[in-house]
């Protein structure tokens, strides 16, 4: 696998993870996303919108973006290090989305494509990772709170089953970067504003 590959993979990632599907939806249906609840354009400020169907939709289709680079790359490139190439996929596709080039690099956190493409990397840490999520999803519900945790459990999830330190080390920087992702909604947590699900609007 040539330098040019590796290139053109971590390219096609980003163009991939860089497809805003929310705002592109909203804004089909004469609403600019950005100026609604959260001002994010991911699948939960969709939701909150244009409804649940739409706003699962979006989610849906975000997940399918982290997926497909990341499973399809090793079957093109099956010479290349399987591990590395999917870690290049995976980080491309996420930058792609939380950074889109075509919304002047500002994007969504990234969850849902996260998730995408650790189903085709790490499929067993990931139905860890989700099972917290639904935890405090369930208690709280407030989906921040709830992605806050699965990011910070996905490290360690991925220690428990893989105990493969290159895994380890990058979900332990995609779990930071979703962290970081979500600054605004953990200020709005510990201020007591943050939107609940399912529950009055403070």
């Amino acid at each position: 696998m040539t330098a040019v590959d590796w290139i053109l993979c971590a390219v096609v990632s980003y163009l991939l993870g860089s497809i805003p599907t929310g705002f592109v939806w909203c804004k089909a249906r004469g609403i600019d996303i950005r100026t609604v609840g959260s001002g994010n354009i991911g699948a939960t400020n969709v939701m909150r919108a244009l409804g649940k169907p739409i706003g699962i939709t979006v989610l849906l289709i975000d997940a399918a973006k982290g997926f497909v680079p990341v499973f399809a790359a090793p079957a093109f490139f099956p010479q290349a290090d399987r591990t590395l190439l999917e870690i290049v996929c995976c980080v491309a596709v996420v930058v792609g989305h939380n950074w889109t080039c075509w919304l002047k690099f500002k994007g969504g956190k990234g969850i849902a494509t996260s998730a995408g493409a650790l189903l085709a990397m790490l499929p067993m840490p990931l139905l860890c990772v989700l099972a917290v999520w639904m935890i405090v999803f369930g208690a709280a519900r407030y989906v921040s709170l709830a992605s806050i945790a699965a990011a910070v459990s996905l490290p360690v999830a991925t220690w428990l089953i893989t105990r493969d330190r290159t895994f380890i080390v990058f979900t332990a920087i995609l779990g930071a970067l979703a962290v970081y992702k979500h600054k605004s909604n953990i200020q709005r947590l510990l201020a007591g504003t943050e939107n609940r699900i399912g529950g009055k609007k403070p």
